[in-house]
């Protein structure tokens, strides 16, 4: 593909355009209702697919169903962000109508690094291109991990992140509003907010590390794996807001994403073998997430709508909730 620099100016411009509106519609703390991420997560998705459509009008059919591809490997792993941000904001006592703010600029950094890792991914693979064996028995790895741990819960309070940020930094124990930093006695010191921010980036870093070798397994082309991962992490606040409150009701979504993972490492290693067409990658990904959301609503029909609470004011025993 020959993209020109314009083209590249432009899909910057929109995300710049786009996260602008977004912050000026959240520019006062509210809790975000299930109505409104549902309205949010529907411009996201049409803003994405749209895209899509760009791509295969100006580039032609392979080049769109790459993009397509993935865009939709990098949604349903920011599936699983949704579970661990619900465990980050639960963990800190995080007030809903204060989340938002958060998720604003971790998507804002993801954005960042993720265009970081993705500009070293393709040096590697222009330069070393057996590093592409070296993603696929990768990935293949992280997908048997990931399914065999799937119901492990994560204990925050042992993060070494976390844990090093905390004797470093001067902080205060108490929110004050949407602010990550206050002035005490004529020194900064950081918020809790500040601290969910660093487990927020982190987490978003350490899923990057999975998803962007796993969009390079269906495309090389530097501008749709950048493409596919932005238009997918915009719609990951409204995503967070839409499937907290049933987070615990995807009892198979890990097992579907370790599908995914394995299948794409899988299609890497197979590269001078067989080169698995766009058409059957797509197929393979949508059914590996369909059947596990499917099975896992089917599982839980009978499962009561856990009640809305909010963090900020729970008891001992919400604060300690995890999720799958």
């Amino acid at each position: 593909m020959d993209v020109p620099l314009w083209a590249w100016a432009a899909v910057l411009a929109v995300i710049v355009v786009m996260l602008g509106i977004d912050l000026f519609a959240h520019r006062t703390a509210h809790v975000v209702g299930v109505k409104e991420a549902a309205t949010w997560s529907a411009v996201w998705v049409s803003l994405g697919l749209a895209f899509g459509g760009v791509v295969w009008w100006a580039y032609g059919a392979q080049a769109g169903g790459e993009y397509y591809a993935g865009y939709l490997i990098e949604k349903s792993l920011a599936v699983d962000n949704v579970f661990v941000f619900a465990l980050i904001f639960t963990y800190f006592a995080v007030p809903r109508e204060y989340q938002h703010r958060v998720l604003f600029y971790g998507v804002l950094g993801a954005l960042v690094f993720r265009a970081i890792f993705i500009a070293g991914g393709a040096v590697l693979i222009e330069n070393f291109a057996w590093i592409l064996y070296v993603f696929g028995a990768f990935l293949v790895y992280t997908g048997w991990k990931m399914f065999t741990h799937r119901n492990e819960e994560m204990d925050l309070a042992e993060n070494p992140v976390l844990r090093w940020a905390r004797r470093r930094i001067p902080s205060t124990d108490e929110y004050h509003g949407q602010k990550f930093w206050v002035k005490r006695a004529g020194t900064w010191v950081a918020t809790p907010l500040f601290f969910v921010l660093v487990m927020v980036e982190t987490t978003d870093i350490i899923f990057a590390v999975d998803s962007i070798p796993a969009i390079f397994a269906v495309t090389q082309e530097p501008f749709l794996v950048f493409t596919s991962n932005a238009f997918a992490i915009l719609g990951l606040r409204a995503m967070y807001f839409l499937l907290a409150d049933l987070i615990d009701r995807f009892v198979y979504l890990k097992a579907g994403l370790s599908a995914i993972l394995v299948f794409v490492g899988v299609k890497m290693l197979l590269l001078d073998v067989y080169k698995v067409p766009i058409w059957l990658s797509l197929s393979v990904i949508t059914a590996c997430l369909t059947v596990a959301v499917v099975a896992s609503l089917r599982a839980t029909r009978d499962q009561a709508a856990p009640p809305v609470v909010d963090p900020g004011t729970s008891s001992d025993d919400d604060t300690t909730r995890t999720a799958r």
